[in-house]
């Protein structure tokens, strides 16, 4: 018998879809006839945590006091595709949802939300401080929920404990576990892997930074390295996805959503400050063919309410594939503009095909930012893609980047004339502050200092060349783009914590998408 394996998505993060990445490596073992077990600890806790803080009547106001009472039927709104045709009820439920958590923390100290876990006294960027979460899991605010979880699944006598940490939000949480577990069993294996790990590692941590409670760390795709293991000499190989080991009906979403990774890495990789060229991650993708015969074959067997395509950036070449072979189910992912979607006829096909939402990293309306971060945009025909997906019924996301070394009061106005000249074709707006990987190679040519202070810090600040700093980036966006009355109502359309993963529910409903997508109780 193949030595038996644990695999943990820890808290938080968003849980509107099963993670990917266990997903990938669930196949895998499913393939070689690996005994193993997925715990998704990250949608467990917060519904545990739920229940726990639902039972709670002294000491509340009004507020939490009502959200209290109406966890379940909020939960249940969330899982209802009917509530996506009105906003204000959909709003209602998320924030509800939201206030229990936070009341859930407040007491610890901690920011605690549906998408993120902030603890007012440890940072997930100090190594001595996930050491210190590892020492003390009983302050962690889901100690109630994996001391008797984790105990459960020591039972079983597990060989190894992976742990897959993607997110900086997830990383005190799953030190905390970690460091119970050694506790109860000093002797277990544990295994660290996920993009947060990867990059981690690409700064140079190596297993000793975390003081003996990682017996393995893993670089990028673990799949090979887990079958290393078990003693098992076969190349991964079969379907790149599996969901038969997750709980795949409780997901925070009106349906079941399938995430779907067709490739690791990007296959543009020419922008400037991009993470994936600084940390040297090179395009993997998976055959076309093979995507869309899994996708036909996942979607026949688990009839998805929508697919979430997770690529960096889907291909051209999958495009075609796509809107050739449809997936059987509603899809969306992001996107690079292309002169593809450039040809109305065929953003007319990707509609035929399933395609619900496109995410488009635009960053930028000025021409002269786009080209010195080597985007390969060109404003023009981002212009004509963006009205043949209106015209298609495609919904777009569209990803505006401020604060970049090139950009200067100037270029955001540009880039909010655009937003505003093209109100009518963006449906949803992301809209961030650029954050400057410790590691580009463009780096080098900035005065720096440190972003967080942190051993582990994967950012660094730097000094505008333009005079272009944070705190005016933040006041324009805050004060000026987002209060322009083309745009305001844009932004309040955005889904308050699950933003991208649940927009295409909004658009399905509002579209006159498919009124079946319902959960079964």
């Amino acid at each position: 018998m193949s030595p038996k394996i644990i695999l943990i998505h820890p808290p938080v993060a968003k849980c509107p879809e099963p993670p990917a990445g266990i997903a990938r490596l669930s196949a895998c073992l499913i393939e070689n006839q690996i005994a193993h077990d997925v715990i998704d600890a990250n949608l467990e806790s917060i519904l545990f945590l739920l229940r726990d803080e639902a039972g709670k009547h002294a000491g509340a106001d009004r507020w939490t006091t009502r959200a209290r009472k109406n966890m379940d039927s909020n939960l249940a709104a969330i899982r209802d595709i009917s509530t996506y045709q009105n906003q204000s009820r959909y709003q209602k439920a998320v924030m509800d949802i939201h206030r229990l958590l936070n009341a859930a923390g407040k007491s610890l100290n901690i920011e605690l939300s549906l998408a993120d876990y902030q603890d007012k006294n440890l940072s997930p960027v100090k190594s001595v401080d996930l050491l210190s979460a590892a020492e003390k899991p009983q302050s962690n605010p889901f100690y109630p929920y994996f001391q008797n979880r984790l105990a459960r699944a020591l039972e079983d006598h597990p060989a190894f404990i992976g742990f897959s940490i993607n997110y900086l939000s997830q990383a005190l949480c799953a030190f905390a576990m970690i460091g119970f577990i050694k506790r109860m069993n000093p002797s277990q294996k544990i295994i660290l892997g996920g993009s947060l790990i990867t990059s981690w590692m690409k700064l140079g941590v190596r297993q000793n930074t975390f003081g003996g409670l990682a017996d393995e760390i893993v670089e990028g795709a673990g799949e090979k390295r887990l079958l290393e293991l078990c003693g098992v000499e076969n190349s991964p190989g079969g379907p790149s996805t599996a969901y038969d080991n997750f709980p795949i009906d409780q997901y925070l979403s009106p349906g079941r959503v399938l995430p779907f990774s067709a490739s690791r890495g990007c296959y543009w990789r020419h922008c400037a400050f991009c993470p994936e060229k600084a940390e040297g991650n090179a395009y993997r993708p998976l055959e076309v063919s093979q995507v869309t015969g899994e996708l036909q074959k996942l979607t026949a067997r688990m009839n998805p309410a929508l697919i979430h395509l997770l690529d960096s950036s889907i291909s051209p070449s999958l495009l075609d594939a796509l809107a050739r072979k449809p997936p059987g189910a509603p899809w969306y992912g992001f996107v690079r503009v292309t002169h593809h979607l450039a040809d109305e006829d065929f953003c007319l096909t990707l509609k035929q095909s399933g395609c619900v939402m496109l995410k488009l990293g635009l960053e930028s309306g000025d021409q002269n930012v786009l080209d010195r971060l080597h985007k390969g945009i060109d404003l023009e025909i981002a212009s004509t893609v963006l009205k043949n997906l209106k015209k298609a019924g495609i919904a777009t996301y569209c990803y505006f980047l401020f604060g970049t070394p090139p950009e200067n009061a100037e270029s955001a106005h540009k880039t909010m004339d655009f937003v505003v000249r093209h109100r009518d074709q963006i449906d949803f707006l992301n809209l961030a502050i650029f954050n400057l990987p410790a590691r580009s190679v463009e780096a080098r040519t900035l005065a720096t200092r440190d972003f967080y202070h942190g051993d582990l810090s994967l950012y660094r600040n730097f000094e505008h060349p333009l005079g272009w700093h944070r705190p005016a980036v933040r006041s324009f966006l805050e004060k000026t783009f987002k209060k322009h009355p083309a745009i305001a109502h844009i932004v309040k359309r955005t889904p308050d914590f699950f933003t991208s993963n649940h927009a295409p529910f909004f658009v399905l409903m509002n579209r006159g998408g498919r009124e079946s997508l319902t959960v079964e109780s």
